[in-house]
Formats: C-alpha cells, sequence, structure tokens
C-alpha cells in the first residue's frame, strides 16, 4: 500500500472527513514520526510496532563490482520491530 492508498481508504472509510482533512491528518503523522526520529526519539505505536534508530559504525567494506576496499562512514538508519498483536495477526493467531 502507497501513502495515496491508505489516504484513500481512510477517507472511504470515513465519509464525514474531506479527502484534503485525510490526506493533512495522514501527513502530518508521517511528518511527526519523521521528526521523532531524526531527534533520536522512539515511536511506538501499541497493537502495530515500534520504530527507532540505529547506528551503523563505520567500517571497510568492498566494491563488489572491482574487489576493492571502500571506507564506510557512520550512518543512522531506520529500524521497524513489529509488535506481537501485528506478528499474531500475520501468522494467522488471532
Amino acid at each position: 500500500m502507497i501513502r495515496s492508498e491508505l489516504i484513500q481508504k481512510v477517507a472511504d472509510e470515513n465519509p464525514h472527513l474531506y479527502q484534503r482533512d485525510v490526506e493533512k491528518i495522514v501527513n502530518t503523522i508521517f511528518d511527526e514520526i519523521t521528526g521523532a526520529l531524526s531527534s533520536g526519539d522512539r515511536v511506538e505505536l501499541r497493537g502495530f510496532g515500534a520504530f527507532s534508530v540505529k547506528q551503523r559504525d563505520a567500517r571497510i567494506g568492498r566494491n563488489p563490482r572491482t574487489g576493492e576496499a571502500v571506507e564506510v562512514d557512520e550512518k543512522h538508519v531506520p529500524f521497524f520491530k513489529a509488535g506481537k498483536l501485528l506478528r499474531d495477526r500475520l501468522n494467522g493467531k488471532a
């Protein structure tokens, strides 16, 4: 599902809301999650999962084409851990 499909589904399920308002709500939620992660916070959505940021240390990698050593800088990457309810639903237990 892409963002526009999510917006359309929420708008269809809530006919009392204008589509532009639903779009603003969805964008605000994503912006808040992104902002929290960029400031180093953890975002937990009960029953769904938790978003956090993990740090990957600098290392020496290999260029797969040439095989030469390449220096890879330290970086921060988003990490998602599914909640128990989501895992159970995916495995047909709920």
